[in-house]
């Protein structure tokens, strides 16, 4: 088996020996940000936009990163190298650092930045065809003046609980609502629908994460002439939309055709959902920072 390697503030580790410490505080209580990342045919796709957002992310919080931009993207294109690779998932993690078992953030000395690249399994290819199922979580999503989502912090237990009810269903994603019943965003992924050929999705303040592919699916529908708008989404515009996508950095973008055991649309990978996906894909194996 090929060795894989793991970057761990500024060294490299055999996956099987990356450690931290016990007392980080990024595993004693989450107090930290991530970036997750794609790279294909040797570029790594949206490299500044996910750094700045990961330094944004580290800024919210109040975790000075100690490393320059720059830097920390050699760092990661240098990693991908380590490990050979031309196509691949990245996962940047920035803690708080080593402390104590107390709460203050003020005890850790320097932050710990871990790099991981490896394979990434999607969605089995026939979901992108026939769509996904999806369920509404009852659990809440984080409301801004809590945990701010636009927030990619290692406290996701959010999101787990509603991933967990997905699970139970015997669905793929759980769309979480805010305190007011609008539709914020999924347990990983951004969501849109298509109404009589308008494309549609939540405005970020309503509590969802200002996602990187919802951003080029944005630029993307300006490019093709599709009608776009920003729009606060109540389940009952989910259920009546023509069409439903999810989009995410692993994910890129999936249909869903089944809501709550209500069928969105015909059943069927909607033209609009299948015509995006397939500029999506180009863009995202065409453009990015080279690798080698």
């Amino acid at each position: 088996m090929e060795q894989k390697w793991v970057y761990i503030d500024g060294e490299f580790y055999k996956k099987d020996e990356a450690k931290v410490s016990v007392f980080d505080h990024g595993y004693l209580y989450g107090d930290g940000v991530f970036e997750g990342i794609r790279a294909y045919n040797g570029r790594v796709f949206r490299c500044e936009e996910h750094i700045d957002r990961l330094y944004d992310a580290a800024k919210a919080i109040a975790l000075e990163i100690p490393m320059t931009k720059e830097e920390l993207i050699e760092a990661m294109l240098a990693t991908i190298r380590k490990n050979q690779l031309r196509d691949c998932y990245i996962r940047l993690v920035v803690s708080r650092g080593k402390g104590d078992l107390g709460v203050n953030p003020n005890k850790c000395k320097r932050p710990t930045i871990v790099i991981i690249t490896d394979k990434i399994e999607m969605y089995p290819p026939e979901m992108y065809k026939k769509g996904m199922k999806a369920i509404t979580a009852s659990t809440r999503r984080n409301m801004p003046g809590v945990l701010d989502p636009q927030i990619k912090s290692l406290n996701y237990l959010n999101n787990i609980l509603a991933k967990i009810e997905a699970n139970h269903a015997g669905a793929s994603e759980a769309i979480m609502l805010n305190q007011n019943g609008l539709v914020t965003e999924c347990t990983g992924d951004n969501i849109f629908i298509v109404k009589d050929g308008v494309l549609m999705t939540p405005p970020i303040y309503v509590g969802a994460l200002d996602g990187i592919t919802r951003r080029t699916v944005i630029s993307l529908a300006e490019k093709l002439d599709i009608p776009f708008k920003e729009k606060e989404l109540t389940l009952f515009n989910v259920y009546g939309a023509d069409e439903c996508f999810f989009t995410g950095t692993a994910a890129e973008l999936i249909a869903v055709t089944e809501i709550d055991n209500r069928i969105i649309g015909d059943g069927q990978c909607g033209p609009i959902t299948a015509r995006l996906l397939e500029e999506y894909q180009k863009v995202a194996r065409s453009e990015g920072r080279e690798i080698y």
